[in-house]
């Protein structure tokens, strides 16, 4: 008896089961994994070189900020101010609104400083940017492809004016994988200050043709950040978990008749949004965010739906391991009164774009954070009345954080700041040379669709910017 009593303990048992407590808690881990909305990137095991960035924050100027008047000084166009714009300039050119129509050279209305250690030329509309210019890199060749706004943001986005193509934080999920479990892995909000608030289509944060679980998810800025969070009123969290459970398996049971990443999808999104339910109330809750923080970033009253708390909102989710976040500013559109309007755009966003790159150089987390800041095109240096109109072919976008240069002027547009002339970056360069920082190969990096190997970075001959890479 004492033989057999030996054999039936609960040591004994543990050690003789399946694998032992290792195979137990084997399991434990394995459900718990294919619950969880935490997954391994495609290239987790791929990584083509090392990375220098491990997430990325955008910061979307919608409407298109005119280069003339933040980074990118032109004494030349200042002299012409008034007078006839040299037709050498535009004659076969495509133009927007101005097509057809007397030009004029419209010169800044707004005075230039230089900042920080290396001079870099900022406009004085921005002395906050202008205080961590050590930290900057303005690249001030920039060019696109699409002059309207949708399409612009689009291409800016996925690299193509297609509808149905993945957006760049989708592509980084898809490579790279989520680092939370109970938050999304790509998060968008969106923010607007005075006139001129263009319309921001879901579209811009889509998964295209990706599985839909790397899609973007968007967060209101004001209010509850996700619509529904609680649970209704006599649902308790035993009832709701139980809800849950029997959803996946059912799905399980589909899963194993259809192969449909889809399914997959549905599993782990029905578990994120249970585990959200205590992530996001506790990731909204600032209380815990010192004064002298919320005043860094000229936080008035958290979640008040302003681009201020949007961006220490994002710090908070970039800390939990989101992978990517695009914050949207409507109120860059100013084809008139530009004078009167873009200081107010510009003053919702400045103090809070250099608090984030300052909060994220604090905390250790500049190093390995690209944070990219821009508009999805820049604007005429004709007038157009007392504004600017839409312009492809030069505008600027300013990085910081992620393995640049910091304290850098990169490329150079004409005198009158017409055409990016000087080193000139395309915005399939600036999406390879974001895929590159985060140690993926552009060139090697593909989605198959419809016969097809798609990439962010285009078909085109397309280059990394290596010269801005620290």
């Amino acid at each position: 008896m004492n033989e057999v009593n030996n054999s039936i303990c609960r040591r004994t048992f543990l050690d003789r089961s399946f694998a032992g407590l290792g195979g137990i808690a084997l399991a434990s881990l394995s459900q718990r994994a294919a619950a969880s909305s935490t997954w391994p990137g495609t290239f987790d095991d791929l990584k083509h070189h090392a990375p220098k960035a491990k997430r990325i924050i955008h910061l979307c100027m919608a409407g298109g900020p005119s280069h003339l008047d933040t980074f990118d000084p032109k004494p030349e166009l200042n002299r012409l101010n008034g007078q006839p714009f040299p037709e050498s300039f535009t004659k076969g050119q495509q133009l927007a609104q101005l097509q057809g129509k007397t030009l004029t050279a419209l010169g800044s209305f707004a005075k230039f400083k230089k900042f920080g250690k290396a001079g870099l030329e900022i406009s004085e509309l921005f002395p906050h940017l202008g205080s961590v210019a050590d930290e900057l890199c303005i690249v001030r060749s920039m060019k696109t492809e699409q002059i309207n706004h949708d399409p612009a943001h689009a291409f800016m986005n996925s690299g193509s004016i297609v509808k149905g193509r993945p957006s760049m934080g989708s592509w980084l999920l898809y490579g790279l994988g989520a680092d939370c479990e109970d938050l999304p892995g790509y998060v968008v909000m969106i923010s607007q200050s005075g006139r001129s608030a263009q319309p921001v289509s879901s579209r811009q944060w889509s998964s295209g043709f990706l599985p839909s679980r790397y899609q973007g998810v968007q967060f209101q800025s004001k209010g509850d950040a996700v619509h529904y969070i609680g649970n209704p009123e006599g649902i308790c969290q035993s009832t709701q978990r139980q809800v849950v459970d029997e959803v996946k398996r059912l799905n399980g049971i589909l899963e194993g008749d259809h192969y449909d990443p889809e399914i997959a999808t549905r599993i782990s999104q029905y578990e994120m949004a249970f585990r959200m339910q205590t992530s996001v109330p506790e990731l909204t809750d600032m209380s815990d965010e010192p004064q002298h923080v919320r005043d860094l970033y000229g936080v008035e009253t958290p979640g008040d739906g302003s681009f201020a708390s949007n961006c220490l909102l994002a710090r908070r989710l970039l800390e939990r391991g989101t992978r990517f976040v695009q914050l949207y500013h409507r109120g860059w559109d100013h084809h008139g009164d530009i004078e009167k309007n873009l200081p107010v755009s510009a003053a919702s966003t400045d103090q809070a774009s250099a608090a984030l790159i300052t909060d994220l150089k604090h905390r250790g987390m500049l190093d390995d954070t690209l944070v990219i800041w821009g508009g999805e095109f820049g604007r005429t240096p004709m007038g157009q009345g007392s504004g600017r109109d839409h312009h492809i072919n030069a505008f600027s976008t300013v990085l910081a954080g992620g393995g640049v240069k910091g304290g850098l002027a990169y490329g150079n547009t004409d005198e009158l700041g017409y055409a990016s002339v000087e080193n000139v970056v395309t915005v399939h360069n600036l999406h390879a040379t974001m895929l590159h920082l985060c140690g993926i190969d552009h060139t090697r990096f593909s989605y198959k669709f419809q016969g097809l190997d798609f990439r962010l970075s285009g078909v085109e001959p397309t280059k990394v910017v290596t010269d801005i890479l620290a």
